[in-house]
């Protein structure tokens, strides 16, 4: 039987007796002259029933030199209840207290759970071939080189390249991206994947402590050591605030009988009444156990969508973030070139066929776009002329292709384009027309950045492109601002800039954006699914290559900033009011004045708790 089972029993059953015990009071008390004494067992037998766990953590506690902890208190101020005749309230107390635990450990549960489901990616066995053999062998036992099989079903051990097989892979569990991806000879696929179908033989590239699966799942069980300022406060809160309510439960119940002139035992009970009462509300439950826990729900919320954040500082971090900046190539745009437009458009394909002759045994970006879309079908002399283009020799004919100082040196007349990147195409002295080269949009780069803008965000493009094709694709995603031609450390400098009247985030792919993740309040990689330089470097993770998850990141930030200050809010204003009004006697006349205690503390916590699991169910948008 679980422990939430156990203890939802004790709860029930110590319900029932404190519901027999107020029937009772209130209809047969006044006709048994013993009935104290039986409202004091079955108050006590309820007590014990579904306290006594409370009463020994006080107690071990106390041993240890821990003091002043929820437990301390839940134990003098029900203990001071049974010490003034207040026995089932006292039983309410532990009773209400224990809902409130229950409720906790169902929230934490519910976290453990989404953390829980990133956790089971590992895989304990992997088949690897040696001597033509299939050998089981636990994955820590494979050396970078071997070969893995891989069946359906069956989660990706090790990070490696395929060799042979093509197969559908679930990513879910590494990216929280729900649709399956091809994977085929030559392609890399990282470790926490699950092959839907097919069989695919792999050539490792990492150890198993090195692999992908191994560095994520140690980055989310570190998660929690890097406390946000929030629960720094209400760590160093408690340490103070404890003893001093403690104390000044005592002197309510001592100082004031002093002072007044009626009977020591009448006095003694109100006072003493008041003090219960102050002791209470004062448990910083609600503080203590929802603040860390909204938080950690915010954290396994990110886990379940692919955000993996390394601390609950760098999630209140990017709630704060007014700037969000982006690298350009490889995070708002795929980083591969392709042919946009060929002018004239009636000469397309004449165009095409002449600039793929000519850039045919290049490995320049804008010559593989160009070839990508056309084939070249014959070969040709070449020769490469540096910062200009290339000049083609084809049974005679002599092609020029490049861009307009190939054009000029060779005194040709072409009609020029300032829009973006243009290689001129020229044969036998004549322009023929030009070829339009960019780098392509991401499909939710559009999305992200308007996001982000309707959420108040300023929005920055950092780029080492020329200043043409970083304004258009500014322009194009309607960038708050751009700044081009800048080198990596430059990209450093104009950070620290950025960073000098706000909070600023930056992401980039976490390749050669290193320096800048770390320079910037909150590192965010993107896209960073086997990549060892971007989890090393990045505060947050995103495994998937995709711009929408930053908007989401920064939205479950912002939720779990604000639901975590709403329980601060909440909890001290509702305490402190109710503090006063004990200790100066309202409660006493109020009808259940010590239920409202109870409340003011349970209460709140269950609120607070409630209001912390919101946090695990924040999604994308549609």
């Amino acid at each position: 039987m679980s422990k939430n089972k156990k203890a939802l029993i004790r709860i029930i059953v110590s319900l029932c007796v404190v519901i027999v015990t107020v029937v009772l009071k209130y209809t047969i008390s006044e006709s048994i002259s013993w009935f104290k004494w039986l409202e004091l067992g079955l108050s006590l037998a309820a007590y014990f029933t579904v306290g006594y766990d409370v009463l020994w953590k006080a107690i071990t506690n106390i041993v240890r030199g821990k003091i002043f902890d929820e437990h301390f208190l839940m134990t003098i101020a029900t203990i001071g209840a049974f010490a003034i005749g207040e026995y089932v309230d006292a039983t309410a107390v532990m009773l209400l207290y224990q809902i409130g635990e229950l409720f906790q450990r169902y929230a934490v549960g519910k976290s453990r759970k989404s953390i829980a489901e990133l956790m089971d990616i590992r895989p304990e066995e992997a088949t690897v071939i040696r001597d033509d053999l299939e050998i089981k062998v636990h994955p820590s036992e494979i050396e970078i080189g071997e070969t893995i099989l891989i069946k359906a079903g069956e989660k990706i051990p090790l990070d490696g390249e395929i060799i042979k097989g093509e197969c559908s892979l679930d990513t879910s569990a590494m990216t929280g991206e729900s649709l399956p991806r091809k994977a085929s000879i030559g392609q890399t696929v990282v470790s926490g994947c699950l092959n839907l179908d097919g069989t695919i033989f792999i050539k490792t590239t990492s150890t198993y402590d090195d692999s992908t699966v191994a560095k994520v799942l140690d980055l989310v069980e570190n998660a929690t050591s890097k406390k946000s300022p929030a629960e720094n406060f209400i760590t160093k809160f408690s340490r103070y605030y404890t003893p001093i309510v403690v104390a000044l439960a005592v002197i309510l119940a001592v100082v004031p009988p002093m002072f007044e002139g009626i009977s020591v035992g009448t006095v003694w009970l109100k006072w003493m009444r008041r003090a219960m009462m102050f002791l209470f509300v004062s448990c910083p439950c609600a503080l203590v156990i929802s603040i860390p826990l909204g938080f950690f729900g915010g954290i396994a919320c990110a886990s379940k969508n692919g955000i993996l954040v390394k601390g609950s500082n760098y999630l209140e971090l990017l709630a704060k973030s007014k700037i969000i900046a982006f690298d350009k190539t490889g995070t708002l745009t795929k980083g591969n070139f392709a042919v946009t437009q060929v002018v004239p458009e009636n000469k397309r394909e004449e165009i095409l066929s002449l600039a793929a002759l000519a850039e045919q045994y290049s490995n320049h970006p804008i010559a593989i776009s160009i070839c990508r879309e056309r084939k070249a079908d014959m070969s040709a002399q070449v020769q490469e002329i540096a910062g200009h283009g290339v000049k083609a020799v084809v049974n005679g004919s002599v092609i020029l292709c490049g861009n307009d100082k190939l054009m000029n040196d060779y005194d040709i007349e072409f009609s020029p384009i300032s829009d973006g990147t243009v290689v001129y195409v020229a044969q036998d002295g004549r322009f023929v027309g030009s070829i339009q080269i960019s780098d392509q949009i991401k499909e939710d780069s559009h999305e992200a950045i308007a996001e982000l803008k309707k959420a108040g965000v300023t929005t920055v493009m950092l780029t080492g492109d020329n200043n043409i094709t970083a304004q258009e694709i500014a322009v194009k995603l309607n960038v708050d601002k751009y700044y081009s031609e800048l080198l990596p450390q430059d990209k450093v400098t104009k950070l620290n800039e950025l960073k000098q009247n706000e909070k600023v985030a930056f992401v980039g792919d976490g390749i050669n954006d290193a320096p800048v993740l770390a320079t910037a309040d909150v590192g965010i990689a993107m896209g960073a699914m086997g990549s060892d330089v971007a989890i090393e470097a990045a505060d947050i993770v995103l495994m998937q290559d995709n711009p929408a998850s930053v908007p989401l990141a920064k939205r479950i930030a912002k939720s779990t900033l604000k639901i975590v200050t709403e329980n601060i809010v909440l909890s001290i204003a509702i305490k402190f009011a109710v503090l006063i009004l004990s200790a100066i006697g309202l409660l006493d006349k109020i009808a259940f004045g010590m239920i409202i205690a109870i409340l003011a503390d349970v209460g709140v916590c269950v609120i607070a708790i409630l209001n912390s699991m919101r946090t695990m169910f924040i999604k994308k948008r549609k």
